[in-house]
């Protein structure tokens, strides 16, 4: 049985925290987590935010030095709509990061609400 890549994202969220854009801008600052292609970060992103794309994640959390030995620290997860940061916080979870939460809405909800943006 196949499963769509919106099917892997609703399992995910069952799995994981969503949080709303209001709770994220009130969890700042903190560690933030940026799981959108270099490209999209380069054309805004939230401020203070580390860039390490979805399809790397796995690969180079551990050794990013914001997040070296920081698996009990609150981490927000964010792409451009939410279901990348979700995947991600999945995982995250699984690598023993576990206070990592996602996005709800992504950068997309965050700039629409009016937040800072870099």
């Amino acid at each position: 049985m196949t499963v769509t890549a919106q099917e892997l994202v609703a399992a995910a969220k069952q799995q994981i925290t969503e949080i709303s854009v209001e709770a994220a801008q009130n969890r700042l600052p903190g560690l933030l987590l940026d799981v959108r292609e270099p490209a999209e970060y380069a054309a805004g992103h939230l401020p203070g935010a580390v860039n390490i794309p979805r399809g790397l994640l796995e690969f180079k959390i551990d050794s990013h030095p914001d997040f070296q030995s920081k698996q009990q620290a609150e981490i927000l997860v964010y792409c451009q709509t939410g279901g990348r940061s979700a995947l991600a916080t999945q995982v995250l979870k699984q690598l023993g990061y576990s206070n990592a939460v996602s996005m709800a809405g992504g950068f997309k909800a965050w700039a629409e609400s009016g937040f800072s943006v870099e």
